[in-house]
Order: structure tokens, then sequence, then C-alpha cells
């Protein structure tokens, strides 16, 4: 015979564990999802009464109760980029305090995958969306519409300021980095770039921009390839530039690991950094600061998306609409030895 209170089934209920952790059942509800305000001794002793009645929440049943879960989707395009560690890091500090899961999903720079990867997670209603980026196909954009749950979309800013967007402008890192070189006094300046995601294009328009201003765009200095971005295909595309292009005094790659592996295989072939090639990288990912020579990059801040996006969301879901729509973050060029 099932206990008293409890489910057909004889699971223990979560008024089973406010009874004996001498609480009342919403008090025991927010211990057990972590919420800041109950106080820690009360968490104690509500985590302690579902341990001993081997209580475990049913996510299920709770969205059903409240009409949406107590999670909040993020979907990044990649979780082998370090650049999106320290966003998704800040994203789960802001929010897991008011007691909201973080559910990630990773549709690998595919629209597609990512429109597949919303529509499973908008059956369990979650609470609120963080996205990445704003190159989402018709569907995706109508199931937003749709759903009307609040969303914030990261690493770029709209121009018709028509969504919820934390970031910064890529095209106007890309001029920046243009600017940078030219300002070196360097002439022949080439993009080598991968992955091609629209943000690495949005740096190569900025980038490309000023250099037509400027009277020097070459096209044939664009170096461009849709595979992923490594170390190792940096080392290949500088060489092969050098090849083609050997007055090439100035480069400027979409991401750091382009441009360490670039540096690297100057040293090998015995080109002189930045004597006679310059190189301004992406990102200011880890050990930049410490290449031989350093390495001069564009630095993001991806903690701070992250952080700005999660409490622009928890704004949203409190009903508390913010100043701007926009938030831009901003860069900054991290200027050393290798230009």
């Amino acid at each position: 015979m099932a206990r008293i209170g409890s489910r057909s089934t004889g699971r223990p209920t979560l008024n089973e564990v406010a009874k004996l952790a001498g609480v009342s059942p919403i008090t025991a509800s927010r211990a057990l999802r972590g919420v800041a305000t109950v106080a820690p001794e009360l968490v104690e002793k509500v985590r302690a009464a579902a341990l001993r009645l081997g209580y475990v929440a049913n996510p299920a049943a709770r969205a059903l109760a409240s009409s949406s879960s107590p999670t909040v989707v993020v979907l990044v395009p990649s979780l082998s980029n370090q650049l999106f560690i320290e966003p998704l890091e800040a994203i789960q500090n802001v929010l897991r305090p008011r007691g909201l899961e973080v559910v990630i999903g990773n549709y690998h720079y595919d629209p597609k995958e990512e429109e597949k990867l919303l529509r499973n997670h908008l059956i369990n209603r979650p609470r609120g969306l963080l996205l990445t980026g704003l190159d989402h196909t018709p569907a995706v954009r109508q199931l937003l519409a749709d759903s009307e749950i609040p969303c914030v979309h990261m690493m770029e800013l709209d121009i018709t300021e028509q969504t919820h967007c934390v970031g910064f402008s890529q095209h106007q890192a890309g001029a920046g980095a243009a600017r940078h070189l030219l300002g070196r006094g360097r002439k022949r300046l080439a993009y080598i770039a991968a992955q091609l995601d629209p943000r690495v294009l949005q740096r190569g328009a900025g980038f490309r921009q000023v250099l037509v201003e400027a009277g020097l765009d070459d096209p044939q200095l664009h170096v461009m390839s849709p595979l992923p971005s490594s170390i190792g295909l940096g080392c290949e595309l500088f060489a092969r530039l050098l090849v083609e292009h050997p007055d090439v005094d100035g480069v400027f790659f979409c991401n750091d690991d382009l441009a360490q592996g670039a540096a690297l295989e100057a040293l090998r072939l015995g080109i002189k950094i930045p004597e006679q090639v310059a190189l301004v990288g992406f990102n200011d990912l880890p050990g930049s600061a410490h290449m031989v020579p350093r390495l001069t990059s564009i630095r993001t801040p991806r903690a701070a998306v992250g952080q700005h996006a999660a409490q622009m969301l928890l704004a949203l879901l409190d009903d508390q609409l913010p100043e701007s729509q926009q938030l831009d973050l901003g860069f900054e060029l991290v200027v050393r030895e290798s230009s």
C-alpha cells in the first residue's frame, strides 16, 4: 500500500518532503530548485528530508503545473570553440541563484539543426531563451514569435533594433583591425578566415570596407575556408598565402587560433614577425599573450556578454523592460609585438 499523501506509484511527494522538513511545500520547492531567497538552514533541512525519503523532482509535472519549466535554453554553434565557454559560465552564474536550470544546445553552425533543437526545447515551454547571433531560418523566427517566450540574442547587435541583443559590432571590430595595420604603414593587407559564420563575414566586411576607402583592397588577398578554425589550419592558410602573394605585409585573422598557427608557421619559414608581416588576431584567446612574438588581437567581452544577456533575460522574465533593446559592450584592440 502506498504511503498516505504519496502518488499512486508509491513515490514520495513534495508535500511529504515539506512535512518532514517542517516547511511549507512552496519553501520546499524553492529550496530544491536552489532559489537564493531560501535560508541556508532551511535548504539543508529540505535536502536532508528529500534524501531520507528518496524524493526525486518530476520536471515534467512541474512544467505542467506552471505552464513552463524552470529552464533557460541556451543555443550555441559550438562547444569545441573556446570563445563560447566563458559566456556559458557567466550565464550559469547569473541564472542558477534564481533557481533556473540552464540547458545547453549545440547546433554545430547549422541553422537547420538550430531550428530542430529549438522545436524540441519549445515542447517543454522553457522560461527563457538565449540564442547566439541573429542568423536564424525563417522558421526559427516564426517559432520565436509564436512562442512568446522571452529571448535575448548574444554576440551581435541588431541594427533594426527589433530584438533584445547583447554584444558588439563585428563590422566595427574588423574595421578596427584594418585601421591598426594601415596605421603601422602596411599596404598589402590580407584577411584569413575559417568557419565562415555570419559574424566572421561581418568582420571581413568591416576590414574590407576600410581597405576600399583607402584604395588598397585586393579581393585575392581574402582567404576564406569553410573548415573549422584551428592552429593547424592557420599554418596551412598562411603558408599558402605567402606562396601566392609574397608581398603581403599584414594579415588579420578571424580568430586567434588561426593567427597562432600563422606565427608558428612564420617561425618555421624564417619569416620575421612583424618586420616582414604584421599579424592581428581576434578574440584574444588564452595563449595569445604568450606567443613568440606576443600576438596583437582584438579582445572581445565574452564573459560580459553572457552575464549581461542573462541579466537582460531576467529583467524580461520579471516584466521589467530594459532601457534599451541593444547593449553594446564594445571591444578592445590589444597591441602586442606581432604588429
